[in-house]
């Protein structure tokens, strides 16, 4: 199959040798070629450039000619936090909110994860699978091309077993990069347990299963006042060392407790939420990102921001202070059940004043490193898949985040091919 897309408004995320990320900085600068042709061949992204240097069709047979005029071309995006894998919907929950309650008041009455974690253990695990299959290539539809998924809604050594191999068979019925994390600490079950002896638990039985089983390519824990304290995301995070697991945090949701800090000094590899951002936490963000060690992104999730209506990650002050700055949806059954990759630029650029190459990058090549996928995903380089997102006739990439109310994709194609 060959295919050559000519006339192209805009080809964002091109490069012959692409770097790994961007800084904070450097965002704004992603790759954009005005009135540029891609080549791609038996799905793959085979050569590039502007409409000015096209070397002309030397060989016609079997090629498919695409007039991109007016569109732009981006990476598929790259949606590096998730907890896809569910059992049910929490729209209950929403409507009590409606009436008034706080997520907390909900969580305290046995609601929010708990209440996701009872369906879970009572759906079959082929069940359990379907649904995720549906909800993945929904997203896929919608332009992702890249994917975390969490666990967490287990609660228990079966049930999180169980949603870590239903992560596992989308790994291999997927051609797309999907990458899963052990979310062993999202939530304290019902009974006995305190946040301590659960993260105990967890490091002491679950963790050597899921390691063993080689089904987490990362360990997560949620570090918040109320669910897991700074002392026990740090011991999780050291205890998956010793099993070369690399951490992801969920922190500073709701309160700045010092997760931040702990987590870069335990080589994280980002670190999640950061609506409450202390000075002392920017601090820390930044001398990272200054110094010559491996970066920990910030990966903002407006989505859960916009649903819960709490505060919108800092994001300007981020980029500002030079830190890699991530874009993801947060999909999950209770506080961001959209998997809407585009609505989530669209915020950033709203919400959270970014540039729209800023927000672009933020959902491509920089959530392709916050998953540790950048080699595979988040660019357009020759010899990659050609998961690519087409966009509707657009004036200019502003028209992402001015036309919020209309769904940018025109098409979706992963290895070459329209979904």
């Amino acid at each position: 199959m060959r295919m050559l897309w000519k006339n192209i408004k805009g080809l964002v995320g091109a490069y012959e040798l692409p770097p790994a990320y961007l800084k904070g900085k450097e965002m704004r600068g992603f790759s954009c070629i005005e009135n540029a042709w891609l080549a791609i061949e038996d799905g793959k992204i085979a050569d590039f450039g502007a409409m000015s240097d096209f070397p002309g069709i030397v060989d016609w047979s079997g090629l498919e000619v695409v007039d991109c005029t007016g569109r732009f071309v981006l990476p598929a995006w790259c949606d590096s936090h998730t907890h896809l894998v569910f059992a049910a919907p929490r729209d209950g929950e929403f409507l009590a909110r409606l009436e008034g309650k706080t997520y907390q008041e909900i969580a305290e009455a046995g609601g929010g994860i708990l209440n996701s974690a009872k369906a879970l253990e009572a759906l079959p695990e082929e069940e359990l699978l379907n649904s995720a299959r549906f909800r993945l290539e929904q997203v896929i539809r919608q332009g992702t091309g890249a994917i975390e998924i969490k666990s967490g809604y287990g609660l228990s050594t079966e049930a999180e077993l169980k949603m870590l191999r239903v992560i596992a068979a989308l790994k291999s019925e997927y051609s797309i990069p999907i990458r899963s994390t052990f979310l062993g600490c999202h939530a304290v079950p019902e009974g006995k347990w305190t946040a301590k002896s659960w993260t105990a638990h967890v490091i002491a039985e679950l963790l050597p299963k899921v390691a063993e089983e080689r089904l987490a390519d990362y360990v997560d824990a949620f570090c918040e006042t109320g669910y897991f304290s700074v002392a026990d995301t740090e011991a999780l995070l050291k205890a998956a060392h010793a099993f070369a697991i690399q951490g992801k945090i969920h922190v500073n949701q709701f309160n700045a407790i010092g997760g931040v800090a702990m987590g870069i000094d335990c080589q994280v590899l980002s670190l999640d939420h950061l609506e409450q951002l202390s000075a002392s936490d920017l601090s820390a963000l930044a001398l990272r990102a200054d110094s010559e060690q491996a970066p920990v992104f910030a990966c903002a999730l407006p989505g859960c921001s916009y649903f819960l209506s709490i505060p919108y990650t800092p994001v300007r002050s981020l980029m500002d202070a030079n830190v890699p700055v991530a874009l993801a949806t947060d999909y999950n059954p209770g506080s961001a059940p959209s998997g809407n990759m585009s609505r989530v630029v669209q915020m950033g650029m709203v919400k959270m004043k970014m540039h729209p190459l800023e927000a672009i990058a933020a959902a491509t090549i920089n959530g392709a490193a916050a998953m540790g996928v950048s080699d595979v995903a988040g660019t357009i380089a020759p010899g990659r898949s050609a998961n690519l997102v087409l966009t509707k006739p657009m004036s200019g990439l502003e028209t992402l985040g001015y036309a919020f109310g209309e769904e940018p994709v025109e098409k979706v194609f992963i290895d070459g091919v329209q979904q």
